[in-house]
Order: C-alpha cells, then sequence, then structure tokens
C-alpha cells in the first residue's frame, strides 16, 4: 500500500508535526504499507491560489504542467493521509487551495450530464487527522459536523474515496488534549491498517 501524507501546518515544532511522525512511525511498523510520500504544503511553497484567464482556463487545470508532480502522488496513493489543525471551524487555507487546484476535473472527477459525476478515484482511502484549541465535540455540537461533511461528502465522495477514516483531537493545549495518548493511538492506527 501507498500512502500519501499531506501535511498543512507552517511549524514544525507544533503538534501537527508530531502527528506527522506519528503516522510515519506506525506506517515504518506496518508491513502492508510499502511507500510514504510526505507533501509539505508549507516547505513545499505549494501556491494555493487557483487563476484563471485567457491562457489558463479552468477546463484545462487537470493538465496543468505546474501540477504534474501533485497529480502524480495523487495516483499512486492507495491512502491520503492530511494532517492539519482546525482554524475557524475547517482546514487552513492552504490545504483547502490544495484542493480546489488538485481536485479538478478531468482528473479526480468526470461530469456525465447527470445530476453527479463519476469519480475518478476509487478505491482510494482518507484519513483526516486534525486538531483544535477548542473542545472536541464543538464541530460536532456547534458546527453540524460541517467539517467532516466538508472533506467526507463534499470532497472525497464526489471524487469516489468512500473510505475516509476521522481522527479530531479537541483540547489539545490544556491538559485534557491528552496529547501523548493521541499521539499513540495515531501511531497505533497505522501500524495495523490494512488499507
Amino acid at each position: 500500500m501507498n500512502v500519501l501524507l499531506i501535511y498543512t501546518h507552517p511549524n514544525h515544532r507544533s503538534l501537527n508535526y508530531a502527528f506527522l511522525e506519528s503516522v510515519v512511525e506506525g506506517c515504518k511498523e506496518n508491513s502492508r504499507i510499502t511507500e510514504v510520500q510526505v507533501l509539505d504544503l508549507y516547505a513545499e511553497g505549494f501556491d494555493p491560489v487557483l487563476v484563471f484567464h485567457a491562457e489558463k482556463r479552468r477546463r484545462d487545470m487537470h493538465r496543468d504542467p505546474d501540477l504534474e508532480k501533485y497529480r502524480e502522488q495523487i495516483r499512486r496513493a492507495d491512502k491520503i493521509v492530511l494532517v492539519y489543525p482546525i482554524f475557524w471551524g475547517r482546514p487552513p487555507a492552504m490545504l483547502l487551495g490544495y484542493i480546489d487546484r488538485m481536485f479538478a476535473s478531468n482528473f479526480a472527477y468526470r461530469d456525465k450530464g447527470t445530476l453527479l459525476p463519476e469519480g475518478l478515484l476509487k478505491g482510494k482511502s482518507a484519513v483526516c487527522i486534525s486538531t483544535m484549541k477548542g473542545p472536541a465535540h464543538y464541530p460536532r455540537f456547534w458546527l453540524n459536523n460541517a467539517h467532516q461533511v466538508l472533506m467526507k461528502r463534499a470532497l472525497f465522495g464526489f471524487v469516489g474515496i468512500k473510505k475516509v477514516k476521522f481522527f479530531e483531537f479537541g483540547q489539545m493545549e490544556t491538559p485534557k488534549g491528552n496529547q501523548a495518548s493521541k499521539l499513540a493511538k495515531v501511531r497505533r492506527y497505522f501500524s495495523r491498517v490494512a488499507s
């Protein structure tokens, strides 16, 4: 199994970076995982801004030569893992910009002239690992699970990825956050995951 690990946090001393390391360590312990590729969007200098004009048309995004290496990473991946903080009830703008640019028509999905398109990334799975300062159940009770709906239905479901796992950790800046146990939980998951 090939894993694409997309890290979206500007600080390598952050808790999110510790989660990145836990995922990598768990993957190393798992004999079913043959490759782990880490894409650090901030370190990479990924440009999250969509640009459309006469020479750069939206309908040609799936062929943009500047994004080919990122498309190849997604093609190769059996499992796409996203590690990011929750800002204002949603993923960071950097990650949303990556999604806007990468999950393009004729690469991630194809219009069929029906209500819903055909997802072109079928057979892959995804894991979202997110942290927040607020209470653990804040997204569920105050935001109607908007974050999970966005990621599972509006993104992954749309492109054909049906198997999506969430690790949402709240109160991470307090002793109640119990960071060590959460890091261990993520590491254990990746050391055992089969698909």
